[in-house]
């Protein structure tokens, strides 16, 4: 008991700690969150390969570490229409690496390098998100809107997190994936949609969005949030590992503590982009797709 609540209690002190912090960058913005996202990756990527090599694969490091640094890089700066050419320059390079280093010449090497700053790609949407929108003034603090929405993503991750934490210790009994997380819980999971659901109403009534889009975008970002760590999971398990790393006190790795934010993040990117700044709705979207219909019929 007494090992369980010095775990409990390193974990509780951690996530309080990286929480502190990431939470005053995504606030600060600029170079702060530049450099949150640059520790983050080089970090994980490390994580990431280490896992992989349990599995007998051989992803290239520095290929996916070069790449990630560019698309994080070239987020932050704006020009986040130069990531297509960045990924495509990736993908050249994981074949060229395998066909020239002397490496296994497996295309395993080849596609889990891909696959290493493809998942580096996803937390670079934090940067987009945090610049998108009209500028707004507050306390003749002058900010994006993509501030409000990155918050909005913050919290709504973070009480996901702690809500299926606690629900799923304390009342869980179903699992939810018992041969990729079998110390998740069904009960945990519904516990943290609806709170996380519920905190979503009550953060975009604070910020100005829409009941329908709070509702909508908190829906999809803790449904992501899960499927993101059930995603992790699935790979430390296939390798046979049970944490991703150990830079973290009751949560294993970098990779581990971000797990929530890998899916999230973009997906919730594309909805606030289309949906809520654009006005995109579901009559143009079911138009569009009668027209691809009929184009694909004539």
């Amino acid at each position: 008991m007494a090992v369980l609540d010095s775990i409990v209690k390193n974990r509780i002190i951690t996530g309080f700690v990286m929480g502190a912090i990431v939470f005053s960058c995504i606030l600060a913005g600029s170079i702060w969150l530049l450099a949150l996202l640059l520790v983050f990756i080089i970090i994980a990527s490390k994580e990431y390969v280490d896992i992989l090599k349990n599995k007998g694969f051989l992803p290239f490091f520095k290929v996916i570490l070069i790449i990630s640094i560019a698309m994080i890089l070239i987020s932050a700066s704006g020009y986040h229409n130069l990531i297509p050419i960045v990924l495509l320059v990736g993908t050249i390079g994981a074949f060229l690496a395998v066909l020239f280093r002397g490496r296994q010449p497996y295309i395993a090497n080849v596609a889990t390098t891909i696959l290493g700053f493809l998942i580096a790609w996803m937390p670079c949407h934090i940067c987009l998100i945090r610049h998108m929108g009209p500028k707004v003034t507050l306390y003749k603090w002058s900010f994006c809107q993509g501030l409000y929405f990155l918050l909005f993503i913050f919290f709504v991750i973070l009480v996901t997190d702690i809500a299926a934490y606690y629900f799923g210790v304390n009342f869980g009994k179903h699992k939810l994936s018992p041969v990729i997380s079998p110390k998740k819980t069904i009960e945990g999971a519904v516990a943290g949609l609806v709170c996380s659901v519920v905190t979503g109403l009550i953060i975009g009534k604070l910020i100005g969005i829409s009941i329908y889009h709070s509702f909508v975008l908190a829906l999809i970002v803790t449904v992501m949030a899960q499927l993101g760590d059930l995603s992790e999971s699935l790979i430390k398990r296939d390798a046979g590992v049970k944490d991703s790393g150990h830079s973290l006190p009751g949560h294993g790795g970098f990779l581990d503590r971000a797990d929530s934010y890998l899916f999230s993040v973009p997906v919730a990117y594309y909805y606030i982009k289309y949906f809520i700044l654009s006005g995109l709705t579901l009559p143009v979207i079911t138009d569009f797709i009668g027209k691809l219909f009929n184009v694909i019929c004539s």
